[in-house]
Protein backbone atom coordinates (compact mmCIF):
# COMPACT_ATOMS: atom_id res chain seq x y z
CA UNK A 1 0.00 0.00 0.00
CA UNK A 2 1.37 3.28 -1.13
CA UNK A 3 0.17 6.38 1.02
CA UNK A 4 -1.60 9.45 -1.22
CA UNK A 5 1.04 11.70 0.02
CA UNK A 6 3.62 10.04 -1.19
CA UNK A 7 2.46 9.98 -5.14
CA UNK A 8 1.89 14.27 -4.85
CA UNK A 9 4.34 14.48 -7.75
CA UNK A 10 2.65 12.00 -9.98
CA UNK A 11 -0.35 13.97 -9.13
CA UNK A 12 0.63 16.87 -9.47
CA UNK A 13 2.93 16.87 -12.87
CA UNK A 14 -0.43 14.51 -14.35
CA UNK A 15 -2.43 17.06 -14.22
CA UNK A 16 -0.03 19.66 -15.88
CA UNK A 17 0.30 17.20 -18.50
CA UNK A 18 -3.35 16.77 -19.17
CA UNK A 19 -4.03 20.57 -18.54
CA UNK A 20 -1.49 21.29 -21.90
CA UNK A 21 -3.08 17.96 -23.78
CA UNK A 22 -6.40 19.49 -23.45
CA UNK A 23 -5.33 22.78 -24.12
CA UNK A 24 -3.71 21.38 -27.67
CA UNK A 25 -7.11 19.53 -28.21
CA UNK A 26 -9.46 21.89 -27.88
CA UNK A 27 -7.00 25.29 -29.30
CA UNK A 28 -5.52 23.20 -31.80
CA UNK A 29 -7.16 20.49 -33.46
CA UNK A 30 -10.35 20.79 -35.30
CA UNK A 31 -11.77 17.77 -33.54
CA UNK A 32 -14.27 19.52 -31.21
CA UNK A 33 -14.92 22.30 -33.30
CA UNK A 34 -18.84 21.94 -34.71
CA UNK A 35 -19.86 19.89 -31.03
CA UNK A 36 -22.53 23.20 -30.52
CA UNK A 37 -24.64 23.92 -33.66
CA UNK A 38 -25.18 27.76 -34.77
CA UNK A 39 -29.11 28.12 -34.06
CA UNK A 40 -31.11 29.15 -37.45
CA UNK A 41 -31.59 32.91 -37.21
CA UNK A 42 -29.77 33.09 -34.53
CA UNK A 43 -30.21 37.15 -34.22
CA UNK A 44 -33.80 36.58 -34.08
CA UNK A 45 -33.77 34.11 -31.34
CA UNK A 46 -31.34 36.43 -29.49
CA UNK A 47 -33.39 39.14 -29.52
CA UNK A 48 -36.73 37.43 -28.57
CA UNK A 49 -35.49 35.82 -25.45
CA UNK A 50 -33.38 39.24 -24.66
CA UNK A 51 -36.07 40.88 -22.84
CA UNK A 52 -36.86 37.94 -21.00
CA UNK A 53 -33.23 38.52 -18.97
CA UNK A 54 -33.12 35.29 -18.17
CA UNK A 55 -30.69 34.95 -15.41
CA UNK A 56 -27.74 32.48 -15.73
CA UNK A 57 -29.12 28.57 -14.95
CA UNK A 58 -30.07 25.41 -16.28
CA UNK A 59 -33.30 25.79 -17.92
CA UNK A 60 -36.13 23.19 -19.85
CA UNK A 61 -38.94 23.92 -22.28
CA UNK A 62 -41.45 23.01 -21.28
CA UNK A 63 -40.92 21.97 -17.83
CA UNK A 64 -43.64 20.43 -16.12
CA UNK A 65 -44.09 21.22 -12.38
CA UNK A 66 -44.42 18.20 -11.46
CA UNK A 67 -45.18 13.95 -12.42
CA UNK A 68 -49.29 14.74 -12.49
CA UNK A 69 -48.59 17.72 -14.95
CA UNK A 70 -46.29 15.94 -17.60
CA UNK A 71 -49.41 13.59 -18.02
CA UNK A 72 -52.12 16.57 -18.42
CA UNK A 73 -53.26 17.02 -21.80
CA UNK A 74 -51.47 20.85 -22.21
CA UNK A 75 -47.96 19.61 -21.03
CA UNK A 76 -47.81 17.11 -23.80
CA UNK A 77 -49.36 19.44 -26.56
CA UNK A 78 -46.58 22.00 -25.66
CA UNK A 79 -44.38 18.59 -25.95
CA UNK A 80 -45.66 18.24 -29.57
CA UNK A 81 -45.56 21.96 -30.88
CA UNK A 82 -41.78 22.23 -29.76
CA UNK A 83 -39.32 23.09 -29.32
CA UNK A 84 -38.26 21.51 -27.06
CA UNK A 85 -34.98 22.77 -25.46
CA UNK A 86 -32.57 21.55 -22.46
CA UNK A 87 -30.13 24.67 -22.60
CA UNK A 88 -27.58 26.73 -19.79
CA UNK A 89 -28.00 30.35 -19.77
CA UNK A 90 -24.50 32.30 -18.93
CA UNK A 91 -23.43 35.54 -17.82
CA UNK A 92 -23.86 38.32 -20.78
CA UNK A 93 -20.13 39.90 -21.66
CA UNK A 94 -17.17 37.94 -22.98
CA UNK A 95 -16.29 34.53 -21.93
CA UNK A 96 -13.16 34.81 -19.34
CA UNK A 97 -11.18 31.55 -19.39
CA UNK A 98 -9.75 32.54 -16.26
CA UNK A 99 -11.93 30.79 -13.73
CA UNK A 100 -12.84 27.83 -15.88
CA UNK A 101 -9.13 27.06 -16.20
CA UNK A 102 -8.45 27.45 -12.63
CA UNK A 103 -11.47 24.92 -11.95
CA UNK A 104 -10.47 22.91 -14.36
CA UNK A 105 -6.84 22.51 -13.20
CA UNK A 106 -8.70 21.75 -9.86
CA UNK A 107 -11.06 18.78 -11.59
CA UNK A 108 -7.63 17.35 -12.87
CA UNK A 109 -5.94 17.24 -9.22
CA UNK A 110 -9.17 15.96 -8.08
CA UNK A 111 -9.06 13.26 -10.73
CA UNK A 112 -5.30 12.25 -10.20
CA UNK A 113 -5.58 12.53 -6.39
CA UNK A 114 -8.34 9.53 -7.08
CA UNK A 115 -6.26 7.78 -9.17
CA UNK A 116 -3.44 7.68 -6.65
CA UNK A 117 -5.49 6.71 -3.27
CA UNK A 118 -6.97 3.57 -5.88
CA UNK A 119 -3.89 2.54 -7.12
CA UNK A 120 -1.81 3.27 -4.32
CA UNK A 121 -4.40 0.98 -1.88
CA UNK A 122 -4.30 -1.83 -4.99
CA UNK A 123 -0.55 -2.11 -5.78
CA UNK A 124 2.68 -1.87 -3.37
CA UNK A 125 5.96 0.65 -4.02
CA UNK A 126 7.83 -1.06 -6.49
CA UNK A 127 5.26 -2.18 -8.24
CA UNK A 128 5.77 -2.90 -12.29
CA UNK A 129 5.16 0.16 -14.87
CA UNK A 130 2.16 -1.67 -16.41
CA UNK A 131 0.46 -2.60 -13.25
CA UNK A 132 0.58 0.67 -12.14
CA UNK A 133 -0.38 1.95 -15.80
CA UNK A 134 -3.41 -0.21 -15.58
CA UNK A 135 -5.14 0.77 -12.19
CA UNK A 136 -3.68 4.42 -12.38
CA UNK A 137 -5.63 4.55 -16.30
CA UNK A 138 -9.26 2.62 -15.33
CA UNK A 139 -9.15 5.13 -12.32
CA UNK A 140 -8.85 8.23 -14.14
CA UNK A 141 -10.11 7.02 -17.07
CA UNK A 142 -13.39 6.67 -15.76
CA UNK A 143 -12.98 10.03 -13.94
CA UNK A 144 -12.65 11.86 -16.95
CA UNK A 145 -15.24 10.25 -19.08
CA UNK A 146 -17.92 7.84 -17.75
CA UNK A 147 -19.87 10.63 -16.20
CA UNK A 148 -20.27 12.23 -19.71
CA UNK A 149 -22.92 9.78 -20.80
CA UNK A 150 -25.82 10.74 -18.83
CA UNK A 151 -25.86 14.17 -20.34
CA UNK A 152 -26.44 12.04 -23.74
CA UNK A 153 -28.71 9.45 -21.85
CA UNK A 154 -31.08 11.80 -19.78
CA UNK A 155 -30.83 15.42 -21.74
CA UNK A 156 -30.26 14.43 -25.76
CA UNK A 157 -26.64 15.95 -26.09
CA UNK A 158 -25.56 13.96 -29.40
CA UNK A 159 -23.50 11.20 -28.68
CA UNK A 160 -20.74 12.13 -31.34
CA UNK A 161 -20.33 14.88 -28.68
CA UNK A 162 -20.02 12.52 -25.30
CA UNK A 163 -18.29 9.85 -27.40
CA UNK A 164 -15.63 12.95 -28.80
CA UNK A 165 -15.47 13.70 -24.81
CA UNK A 166 -14.85 10.59 -23.96
CA UNK A 167 -12.18 9.32 -25.88
CA UNK A 168 -10.77 13.12 -25.05
CA UNK A 169 -10.84 11.41 -21.36
CA UNK A 170 -8.93 7.82 -22.28
CA UNK A 171 -6.41 10.08 -23.86
CA UNK A 172 -6.36 12.17 -20.40
CA UNK A 173 -5.98 8.84 -18.03
CA UNK A 174 -3.55 7.30 -20.34
CA UNK A 175 -1.22 9.97 -20.14
CA UNK A 176 -2.40 10.11 -16.32
CA UNK A 177 -1.66 6.52 -16.25
CA UNK A 178 2.21 6.81 -17.72
CA UNK A 179 2.87 9.79 -15.40
CA UNK A 180 2.27 7.52 -12.12
CA UNK A 181 3.82 4.28 -13.56
CA UNK A 182 6.64 6.69 -14.88
CA UNK A 183 7.17 8.36 -11.02
CA UNK A 184 6.01 5.32 -9.00
CA UNK A 185 7.99 4.79 -5.79
CA UNK A 186 10.64 1.81 -5.87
Amino acid sequence: MVPVMSLWMPIVLSAVIVFVASSIVHMLLPFHRNDYQQVPKEDEVMGSLRPFNIPPGDYMVPRAGSMEAMKKPEFLDKLKAGPVIVMTVIPNGPMSMGQSLIQWFVYLILVSATAAYMTGRALPAGAHYLAVFRFAGCASFLGYSFALMQNSIWYRRKWSTTLKSMLDGFVYGCLTAGTFGWLWPR
